[in-house]
């Protein structure tokens, strides 16, 4: 179409110059005829764009050719996708009529190919992680057993408005009454003891899971080590333990670890203790604890109910006053035998025997125990006069000596629930004779009679805890008290200038002098490390109360660790037994007590 219109546009532009030529050579001739040159040049420019209109029509129908060429170009494209679509539908119509064991042969390899690939998925995770934890590991793995270090750095500070002469743990029991010079003077702490590793070490076998965890810290002191409580010696070996946890529920576990008697949060695991959140390490008056050998047995009922029982260390912790000596129970350590030549040991006839029932019904943690102690010393009943003038003589001798045994023991419960799901309330309560040593305050467990043989003194513990937890702030309140009762009888057979004089002995008499507890004496020493002895004092602990509150602040938490810091209150009120006035003014008493504030704090990085 395009030479057509080149074509008829050379014709007309060929014809207009021959029309111009004839118009020039008649004008020659006959010049009167001729039209002018500016008539001839209107004519062109006509005929000019006449030809142009023309060429403009033929340009625009090229174009609409070009289209409807496009358009049969793409009804061609859809024809041929129909075609492709009715062909593959064919092809799919010929599949279904396949023979049933071949299509199941190709279900199977298409099942096969999504298994290889989820297999292949799954593994490129495992190796993902694998590759995580080369990198940053949470635990160690050596020779197929899982070990995972823990513990915590701390700083800590304590103030006392009352000094004690005690680092952040307190010795509660040892509260100063008023006369004491140093009841009259504060003082300040600070310290790292608390900071504190461990080590958990965990292997598997077909049926039965075998663990074992190490922990220390640094609160002890070398010349007053015992194993009363905490088993505290140096380095101070908190925990230390091996447990074999078969898959049928029964547990075996042996070394030093927590007491039985001590609250748990799950089921009796061991490492789930329930503990006071407190910054003293010492714990809170009315948490009844132990941490000393062991070996306990445990059965999980379906994670409903636990049954435990233990044998654990024994220990007697003594106070008496008034009395002879007529008994003996135990002795300092020997250096040849590990114990601390400046701590004392009883002889303990037995271990002590602690059954437990947890349950956890679906609300809340509950527990029930019973403790079961003996006590023995070996008694002189030839030193005291007139008990057997014939057999005996007049003078002290060991002539008839024998052992005497007497039982102690107590029963306790714990509750533990949750509200609003952020509120703990717990409660804990042990009642018994002889359980003294149990409680955080060391209160005595025993004292004697006049002929020498113990008595197991009745004590009570108790403690109420509230916690509110949120994921950065932990707050608590802890109330508690520890009491143990007095027993005493009058010795009116004492050698000497007291023969046939009342002699009060045993704990907590009411005639026992008190007087001294409210006097100050001048210092025993001039090296300025003592101050006066507060004599005419028996100031024997019937109570202590204490109140707590404070919260910790989770600065930081991560899988690189966690950073804390925490405040803390605390009141506390150690109680006497009341005595008398005087010795020589009877029907008089006075009951002495001593109070202190501390105030804590710690700033603690926890180990991942």
């Amino acid at each position: 179409m395009r030479q057509v219109g080149n074509l008829c546009l050379a014709f007309l532009l060929t014809a207009s110059w021959a029309l111009g030529q004839s118009a020039t050579g008649s004008h020659a001739s006959t010049s009167t005829k001729a039209p002018s040159v500016t008539s001839r040049l209107e004519q062109m420019e006509k005929a000019i764009e006449a030809q142009q209109q023309q060429i403009t029509q033929l340009q625009d129908e090229l174009k609409n050719r070009d289209s409807q060429v496009v358009q049969l170009q793409q009804q061609l494209t859809q024809t041929q996708a129909s075609v492709s679509q009715v062909e593959q539908n064919a092809q799919a119509a010929a599949a279904r009529s396949v023979q049933p064991d071949q299509l199941e042969a190709v279900k199977k390899d298409v099942a096969d190919m999504q298994s290889n690939a989820t297999n292949s998925a799954l593994s490129l995770q495992e190796t993902q992680k694998r590759i995580g934890d080369l990198e940053s590991p949470l635990a160690i793995h050596y020779k197929g057993v899982t070990i995972t270090p823990g513990g915590f750095l701390a700083a800590e500070s304590v103030y006392r408005n009352r000094a004690l002469g005690s680092d952040i743990n307190t010795p509660f029991n040892s509260v100063s009454m008023p006369g004491s010079g140093a009841n009259a003077m504060s003082e300040f702490f600070g310290s790292g003891r608390q900071s504190r590793i461990s080590m958990l070490a965990e292997g598997k076998l077909s049926d039965i899971k075998l663990s074992g965890y190490y922990e220390a810290d640094f609160l002890s002191a070398g010349v007053t080590s015992n194993n009363n409580q905490s088993n505290s010696y140096t380095l101070r070996q908190r925990q230390v333990w091996g447990q074999a946890a078969l898959n049928n529920g029964w547990s075996f576990t042996g070394g030093q670890m927590w007491s039985l008697v001590t609250e748990t949060k799950k089921g009796v695991d061991n490492r789930s203790e329930a503990l006071p959140m407190t910054i003293d390490p010492q714990y809170h008056v009315g948490f009844s604890w132990a941490r000393q050998y062991g070996i306990r047995v445990a059965k999980n009922f379906n994670n409903k109910v636990w049954l435990a029982a233990s044998l654990e260390n024994p220990q007697t912790i003594f106070a008496a006053s008034g009395n002879v000596s007529n008994f003996a129970f135990g002795s300092p350590g020997v250096g040849g035998g590990l114990y601390n030549l400046n701590a004392n040991y009883s002889f303990n006839a037995m271990p002590d025997v602690i059954v437990k029932a947890a349950f956890e019904p679906g609300f809340g943690h509950y527990e029930v125990f019973g403790i079961l102690s003996r006590f023995r010393d070996r008694v002189y009943p030839c030193v005291e006069y007139g008990s057997d003038p014939v057999t005996c003589g007049s003078a002290a001798s060991t002539v008839n000596a024998y052992n005497d045994s007497k039982n102690g023991g107590g029963v306790g419960g714990n509750a533990r629930f949750t509200l609003f799901k952020q509120l703990d309330f717990g409660l804990h309560a042990l009642y018994g004779n002889g359980v003294g040593r149990y409680g955080t305050s060391g209160l005595p467990d025993a004292t004697v009679n006049p002929d020498g043989t113990l008595a197991p003194l009745r004590s009570y513990q108790g403690l109420a805890t509230l916690e509110w937890h949120t994921p950065r702030i932990d707050v608590y309140l802890n109330g508690g008290e520890e009491y143990v009762g007095r027993h005493w009888q009058n010795d009116f057979n004492q050698p000497g200038a007291n023969f046939g004089v009342a002699v009060p002995v045993g704990y907590g008499a009411p005639n026992f002098v008190d007087k001294g507890c409210y006097s100050e004496t001048v210092p025993s020493a001039g090296s300025g490390y003592g101050f006066g002895a507060v004599g005419g004092c028996s100031g024997q602990t019937q109570s202590v109360i204490e109140g707590t509150f404070g919260f910790w602040i989770k600065l930081r938490s991560g899988p690189k660790g966690r950073l804390q810091f925490g405040p803390q209150y605390s009141y506390l009120s150690r109680n006497a037994w009341a005595g008398t006035n005087t010795a020589t003014t009877p029907g008089t008493s006075v009951a002495p007590h001593g109070i202190d504030n501390m105030f804590m704090t710690s700033f603690r990085y926890y180990l991942p």
